[in-house]
């Protein structure tokens, strides 16, 4: 950062030094730690052992729902989702009735980091594996990189702050659904730290593999070796690396292999009437394929004056269903936004998930694959990972606290020796 900026820079409450050198933050999508426990008994994970030993490891609740858009835009504004209001990646909108992707940044109600931080002069590269997420994570951005691997090769200087990212990269542009989406991401930005030594950077990957493949298996093996081997070169250009993850994974299927799903609005139209409620999953994104929409965490809206207590006691008994909230009670607890909160929410335990209809879920590319996905409490747990140690006061305050995925950005900037 230029000499000229001002040393001290709040965001959303929390203050925030000069980066004493560049910071790397990565956010790997679904990265549940289960994956790193594996990879460290298989000795594959050199660099992140390092970062464990000499730096910083610990656990730290992630944003309930656990999915991506939420806990992005928590860690990159400090904030829960009660503050920012982004609470899924799919909601039903209160005064339309009409669904809509919450991709759209002007659903996002306060100032990222980046925005904050180009606004003083401050250089900023953020890259993202899937391009839903780039308008959020770059909104208010000036003058710095935000782009997406999944359209790299669209890149503009005006829009994007870059151009010609596949030849910068060296890589041909990659399939959507494949390990390569997040570690082109990685690469992109071993390149650009590298050539530009930004202040900050974020990058957000892709749950592709943890969907598809259980920890310990020959392709996530794979795919951690190649992120720990990016890790390490992240670190020997001169950055702090710090490592953390929007949500975890699980299995959610049953002997068979089939998923094990209640289909929550064909269970309500059974037991109260078709027309009474309307169920929305807020896994919901364009990229369904790997998870058929089916996740941990659900919204139901009450049609023409329904009673949410009848449909809390109708759910409440189901199997595999962990816990069921009105609205003020899930907004309390998991600190979620009421203005655009359904009138029940569900929650689902670790091996199962909610669906809607049986009807509308498409699970034809899940053939012969045992479905692993997330949304709820279980999959908030995420590692909390940096390269270098704390300083006494944030020691502190991970030993007395809940840590959380959204302080990252504050223990990696303010909170190192």
């Amino acid at each position: 950062m230029d000499e000229t900026v001002t040393v001290e820079l709040t965001v959303n409450g929390i203050n925030y030094r000069r980066p004493r050198k560049p910071i790397v933050v990565v956010c790997v999508d679904g990265g549940d730690a289960t994956y790193y426990e594996q990879g460290l008994k298989d000795g594959i994970l050199p660099n992140l052992r390092r970062f464990m030993d000499n730096g910083f490891s610990g656990l730290a609740d992630g944003v309930v729902p656990s999915f991506t858009n939420p806990n992005n835009l928590s860690i990159v504004t400090g904030t829960p989702p009660a503050i920012h209001g982004i609470s899924g990646n799919f909601l039903l909108e209160p005064k339309s009735g009409k669904t809509v992707m919450m991709n759209n940044p002007d659903f996002l109600r306060v100032e990222t980091l980046f925005a904050a931080y180009s606004r003083i002069g401050g250089q900023v590269v953020v890259i993202t594996a899937k391009d839903k997420l780039r308008l959020l994570l770059g909104k208010g951005m000036r003058n710095g990189i935000c782009f997406s691997s999944e359209k790299a090769d669209t890149c503009t200087l005006r829009e994007h702050g870059i151009e010609d990212v596949l030849e910068l990269v060296g890589w041909p542009l990659p399939d959507v659904y494949s390990a390569e989406l997040s570690l082109f991401a990685m690469e992109a930005g071993i390149k650009l730290l590298e050539r530009d030594k930004p202040d900050l950077m974020y990058l957000s990957l892709t749950d592709y593999i943890q969907h598809t493949y259980a920890p310990g298996s020959q392709e996530a093996n794979q795919f951690y070796s190649c992120l720990d081997d990016a890790f390490g070169k992240l670190e020997a250009l001169g950055a702090l690396v710090a490592i953390t993850a929007d949500h975890g994974m699980n299995d959610k299927s049953r002997d068979d292999n089939t998923p094990n799903v209640i289909y929550l609005q064909d269970h309500l139209d059974n037991m109260l009437g078709v027309g009474t409620t309307r169920v929305i999953l807020p896994i919901t994104d364009p990229y369904v394929a790997h998870h058929g929409a089916l996740g941990g965490f659900a919204r139901i809206y009450c049609l023409d004056g329904f009673s949410p207590e009848t449909v809390i006691e109708s759910v409440r008994t189901l199997r595999g269903i962990e816990g069921v909230y009105d609205r003020n009670e899930v907004c309390e607890i998991f600190d979620l936004p009421p203005d655009i909160e359904g009138d029940v929410a569900v929650i689902s335990d670790a091996r199962t998930v909610i669906g809607s209809s049986e009807s509308k879920h498409d699970l034809s590319q899940l053939q012969g694959k045992r479905l692993r996905s997330h949304g709820g409490v279980s999959e908030r747990r995420v590692p909390f990972i940096m390269s270098e140690p704390l300083n006494e006061t944030y020691i502190k305050r991970a030993e007395l606290g809940t840590l959380r995925n959204f302080d990252i950005f504050d223990f990696a900037v303010n909170g190192t020796v």
